[in-house]
């Protein structure tokens, strides 16, 4: 049985993950799973004041192919990934995976191969802004 996709995307405006949490909801699930990343105020022993992320325009495309890949795992039943474009602050939510799976382990380990697997392959940079004034591009969201 494969997993019911459904939101692979990339936007370009604010993520609201209770909302990306409720659309998951399977009645044979008996865990959902969210991940929410968050800009953080650090980064490598340097303090970070904000990150502007720049997508490739395949991003869409590889985030669909992510969870394609993804969604035949054991005990899935519904995934969704989003991740953020644009200008992003401390706090705000730069990405939203979640997996409704039958049990809990299943959908801890789905979610978190699936927040790996858009580390490792999601064409999105991220240029970190230092309160100094200087950045940092690093090429891995």
């Amino acid at each position: 049985m494969t997993a019911r996709i459904v939101r692979a995307e990339i936007w370009d405006r604010p993520i609201d993950p209770q909302i990306i949490t409720a659309e998951v909801t399977e009645d044979k699930a008996g865990a959902i799973v969210t991940f929410t990343g968050v800009v953080r105020n650090h980064d490598d022993g340097r303090a970070v004041t904000d990150i502007d992320y720049s997508a490739h325009p395949t991003a869409a495309r590889v985030i669909g192919e992510i969870l394609g890949d993804i969604a035949g795992r054991e005990g899935a039943h519904a995934i969704s990934c989003v991740h953020r474009t644009g200008h992003l602050t401390v706090g705000d939510v730069a990405m939203v995976a979640v997996v409704a799976a039958s049990h809990r382990a299943q959908a801890f380990s789905t979610v978190a191969l699936l927040v790996d697997e858009v580390k490792r392959r999601l064409p999105v940079w991220k240029k970190q802004q230092f309160p100094d004034g200087t950045h940092e591009w690093t090429g891995s969201a």
